[in-house]
């Protein structure tokens, strides 16, 4: 299994696919990166050498892209910054409900999480004392 980033690569994919299990890749910029590289995206991961595995780790470093930690702590920081500024989104972002404006009434169960059944708690009744109340016995 090839590593690129620190993230492993499957050895039976495509390069195409396989550059995709990085973050912040997908195959539109994969055959980019692969076309820059000069490597063919029908080649399997597996039969990279060092040299084709260094050309692709360049590409991306020293392409614009984002990817991996950078861009998750990119996002983070948006979405932090969102919060502390007080707007709705970020309101939103807090509260875990959906923040571009679908509905909340129904659906909306991946930001809200499962259903919590609306159960009402109702106490037993003992039933001994009812029955010693109505023989006139004492209670």
């Amino acid at each position: 299994m090839p590593r690129l980033l620190g993230v492993d690569i499957p050895k039976e994919k495509r390069m195409e696919v396989a550059l995709t299990y990085l973050y912040g890749i997908g195959r539109v910029v994969a055959n980019q990166i692969l076309k820059e590289a000069g490597i063919s995206p029908d080649m399997r991961a597996k039969d990279l050498d060092e040299s084709q595995v260094a050309q692709i780790v360049n590409v991306i470093q020293k392409g614009t892209y984002k990817i991996e930690g950078d861009l998750r702590r990119e996002i983070s920081q948006n979405i932090k910054r969102l919060s502390d500024i007080g707007s709705w989104r970020g309101y939103r972002h807090k509260k875990g409900l959906p923040v571009r404006g679908q509905r909340t009434r129904t659906n909306a169960r991946t930001r809200k999480g499962p259903k919590r059944s609306g159960t009402v708690l109702v106490k037993k009744v003992d039933d001994k004392k009812p029955a010693a109340a109505a023989k006139g016995g004492k209670a």
